[in-house]
């Protein structure tokens, strides 16, 4: 019977690789008819129908929704967990296997990091938190409890019914769970401070399969590990997070001519110079080209946390009239961060720097913002896009953090505001991936060897822009590095999370 049945298995098999269109349609049937065997041992467990293999539709699926085509790797198979108890039990399983062979898994939420393995990983098990999107509220604790796939579109569009507001992403596509564990900067930043010290409790899946809870009380050195400290603890299953009032803001986006440059940078010195600025005022200014549209212009990004017109904050900005488009009008947070939703047809790359608030150092992006746009253009094919942010960091933004918990992010350093600026390249053709990605790199490079020459270089990298190559971990400085890898030893001393996920900014290798 035994023979027979592998004979049928081994026909269908040759059968099924015979029809086959092309050499992907061959790879995905031998990978179902003949699975990895960390996935076999998910498929023969509990959550056998939350896996999904090459060439099914719920896998192929997943890896369409992607926010980066560069990220569209091909796991073994997609495990897609509906619960805590749930993705408790994959860890289990995969920790289990590992003892033949290593079961490398990646962990999915909103999967918007540009950075391929970062959220998904070749020959191994990529664990999708597709299902675990919800966002609740509960009106005795004014507590919004949020599952780490949504995005944060949906978790407004919940809490604004109930007159409640997160700090949370600015673009609705953005998912929860990356973003919090990187650090998080919100509109609202200037008035509550960034958006994972507005966490009051992390419920994660640790390496041993225990669901905890981590805040102020509860394991309280996980709970500031994980402000700023990307996947290196565990999976975070649920984000439970202060909310306040909500309200209209007056916000949207303003177009002008590349000409304005200057003007925008000496307004944005002082505007982030300002000791007295007020807190409802958050703001981006950032150069930018698309081949739909193509025109080199500067765009400033008015978002003011309350529901006033053209409020004093931005006077030296609107002193630049010769704007060619505005949005801005009085609006809710949900259609705000609509406008900076993004789609998932483009691959991706973000890079980042910091430097003080300093207009030569401005104008030196500007220079080579320009430089790589000119090779761009004579060299790129496809549809693209460039846009270059630069925004204050401020001292505030962390000002209550240490008795809110505490954060890994170092931001104790700094007395002064300074400039966190990010490239954000996107282009259609994976013929250009290294023009692109090389472009980028020159830029940021650039613009990092111009301030340390000038002394207006900023250690710190913004987890949630920095490019793989970059190490935002080491920036945070020594003491939150060995505090990281102290939380790492306690809550993972085997080190599941990293060597089993080896994706992302792993403080083993920092």
């Amino acid at each position: 019977m035994h023979r027979l049945s592998f004979a049928l298995l081994a026909a269908a098999a040759l059968l099924s690789v015979s029809q086959a269109q092309n050499e992907t349609d061959v790879e995905s049937t031998i990978q179902f008819l003949f699975p990895s065997y960390c996935c076999t041992v998910l498929t023969n467990s509990s959550v056998s129908q939350q896996v999904t293999y090459p060439g099914q539709s719920a896998y192929n699926a997943s890896l369409a929704s992607y926010f980066d085509g560069k990220s569209r790797l091909t796991p073994n198979c997609i495990v897609q967990p509906q619960s805590s108890e749930e993705v408790s039990h994959v860890v289990k399983l995969l920790t289990a296997a590992s003892l033949p062979e290593p079961c490398q898994f990646a962990v999915r939420s909103g999967g918007h990091t540009p950075i391929p393995g970062a959220n998904n990983v070749d020959d191994g098990v990529t664990i999708d938190l597709l299902y675990m999107n919800g966002t609740t509220y509960n009106a005795d604790t004014k507590v919004a409890s949020i599952s780490p796939a949504a995005r944060w579109g949906s978790v407004y569009q919940t809490l604004e019914p109930l007159g409640r507001m997160v700090a949370g992403g600015r673009g609705s596509t953005v998912g929860v769970g990356g973003f919090l564990l990187g650090g998080g900067i919100s509109h609202y930043a200037p008035r509550v401070g960034l958006s994972c010290d507005n966490v009051v409790n992390f419920q994660v899946v640790l390496a041993d399969g225990r669901i905890a809870n981590a805040n102020k009380e509860t394991n309280s050195d996980l709970f500031t590990a994980l402000k700023g400290g990307n996947s290196n603890f565990g999976i975070v299953t649920r984000y439970d997070m202060e909310t306040f009032e909500s309200e209209d803001l007056w916000g949207g986006i303003v177009t002008y001519p590349a000409s304005t440059a200057d003007q925008h940078f000496k307004a944005l010195v002082n505007f982030g110079l300002d000791p007295n600025r007020d807190p409802n005022a958050a703001l981006i200014v950032f150069q930018g080209y698309s081949t739909v549209s193509p025109t080199d212009v500067v765009r400033a990004a008015f978002d003011y946390t309350k529901p006033v017109v053209r409020p004093d904050a931005y006077k030296e900005f609107f002193a630049v009239t010769n704007n060619i488009s505005d949005t801005t009008k009085i609006q809710p947070m949900s259609a705000v961060a609509a406008e900076f939703g993004s789609d998932t047809t483009k691959r991706v790359q973000f890079r980042t720097v910091s430097f003080k608030i300093d207009l030569d150092t401005l104008q030196e992006t500007a220079r080579l913002y320009k430089i790589m746009l000119t090779e761009l253009q004579a060299k790129a094919s496809g549809q693209w896009r460039v846009s270059c942010l630069h925004q204050v960091w401020a001292t505030s933004y962390t000002a209550n953090s240490t008795a809110r918990g505490g954060n890994v992010l170092g931001m104790e350093r700094y007395t002064e505001n300074f400039i966190m600026y990010q490239s954000y390249l996107s282009w259609s053709e994976a013929k250009d991936d290294d023009l692109f990605i090389n472009l980028g790199l020159a830029l940021t490079d650039g613009i990092q060897k111009f301030a340390a020459s000038k002394g207006t270089d900023v250690e710190y990298l913004y987890l949630n822009y920095a490019d793989k190559d970059q190490d935002p971990l080491s920036a945070y400085g020594a003491d939150k590095v060995k505090f990281m890898k102290d939380v790492a030893k306690k809550y993972d001393p085997s080190g599941v999370y990293q060597t089993l996920l080896p994706g992302g900014f792993k403080i083993s290798k920092v």
